[in-house]
């Protein structure tokens, strides 16, 4: 890993004293042209970046499951779905499985009451092909590809802040026709729709939109952004590339940045380091793309979202035009508005069938579904002290 550099330099001043009358003339005709061709150009300009998105990204045809296996817009939830019967799992926390119904939201609504209009919720896999093409995946049927990341991404109706909640990929958790299995195994016994429904089941909430993005895409994107730099809290080498990552502040390049979101044999508890390093590293990555310097340089953006566009498959509703309308919405959100949090476990534990399973915490599932009805996870996240990250 290098440093990033920065290249600066200075113009030669200029001759004093005020310049003649037609010089000013000349600059006011400039400018007048200039105030009329900005707009237009930067109209289109953001056609031609839409243009591009729609055309380079693939669209996933039907990613939400039957309207009649979907819970009801604006539900309120009473419980989650089960994750297992008694006796599925080793490892338990006394109490554990799904709450009990009446419970009452963080935010201070109760169950039953009506739900937040407004807000969005966007579910966000990160692929992991092995051996299987994306195309399986999208088209609902039985594949071996797994989400390798899982987050749910909640956007208060007030637009004020964009929370994305970590679900371990290994949760143990009902998926809906298969019984108790790990969450990320519904991509690959159902593709996307199967995935949309375990985590509506989970929560009783609906899904809005989804997005499935390439880790490749990750790649090119940090690269095309000239690097990101995040803070590294356990040092490591990783298994693919055998790159070392010291302790500290380090700016990534592409493949480095692969490396760092994808390793999770060299930490003692795997899954969850990782986790930890895929919201530190997107957090990063949004706060990037979110700064000025990204942000005033159309070649930047165009760059950026060439770069990212052919990784990403999206819903129909998830257009360019769409994009845009929310980035319009989320103008006032900076990088300090950005909140990261994994989803509480009670730990780890065994399945009867002996796999290495993390359990829910079925009280804080019950708990967040009452706080996504009611637009209220800043009061769930405040009141379980998770805007550290965990």
């Amino acid at each position: 890993m290098g440093t990033q550099q920065t290249y600066s330099g200075n113009a030669a001043p200029g001759p004093p004293g005020k310049p003649p009358r037609h010089r000013l003339r000349r600059i006011l005709l400039v400018l007048l042209a200039v105030a009329v061709l900005i707009p237009a150009a930067g109209g289109a300009f953001l056609f031609s970046l839409g243009r591009n998105f729609d055309s380079q990204s693939t669209t996933i045809e039907n990613p939400f499951p039957d309207e009649s296996l979907r819970p009801l817009p604006n539900a309120r939830p009473a419980q989650p779905l089960a994750g297992g019967a008694p006796g599925d799992v080793t490892g338990a926390a006394p109490g554990s499985g799904p709450a009990a119904g009446g419970t009452t939201a963080e935010g201070g609504t109760p169950a039953g009451g009506p739900a937040a209009a407004g807000a969005l919720n966007i579910l966000v896999m990160g692929s992991d092909s092995r051996g299987a093409t994306p195309g399986e995946a999208l088209s609902g049927t039985n594949s071996n590809q797994r989400a390798d990341t899982l987050m749910l991404v909640h956007i208060p109706a007030d637009r004020s802040r964009i929370y994305a909640v970590s679900l371990m990929r290994d949760l143990w958790v009902g998926i809906p026709g298969y019984g108790t299995a790990k969450i990320n195994a519904a991509l690959a016994y159902g593709g996307v729709p199967l995935m949309v429904q375990t985590v509506e089941s989970l929560f009783h909430q609906r899904i809005d939109h989804v997005a499935m993005i390439d880790f490749e895409g990750f790649k090119d994107l940090t690269d095309a952004l000239d690097g990101v730099e995040v803070t590294i809290t356990q040092p490591f080498v990783s298994l693919h590339g055998k790159f070392t990552f010291t302790e500290g502040p380090a700016v990534l390049d592409g493949e480095h940045a692969l490396a760092f979101v994808r390793e999770r044999y060299a930490f003692i508890d795997g899954d969850y380091q990782r986790v930890r390093n895929q919201q530190a590293f997107v957090k990063a990555l949004l706060a990037k793309n979110l700064s000025a310097g990204t942000l005033l340089n159309p070649f930047k953006v165009s760059e950026a979202l060439s770069a990212i566009s052919p990784f990403i498959s999206v819903d129909s509703g998830l257009n360019a035009a769409a994009l845009a309308r929310l980035a319009l919405e989320l103008r006032g959100v900076g990088p300090g508005d950005l909140v990261f949090f994994t989803l509480p476990t009670t730990g780890t534990g065994t399945s009867s069938d002996g796999q290495s399973i993390v359990l829910p915490d079925w009280d804080a599932v019950a708990a967040m579904g009452q706080a996504l009805a009611g637009d209220s996870l800043d009061t769930f996240v405040a009141n379980r002290g998770l805007a550290g990250g965990d």
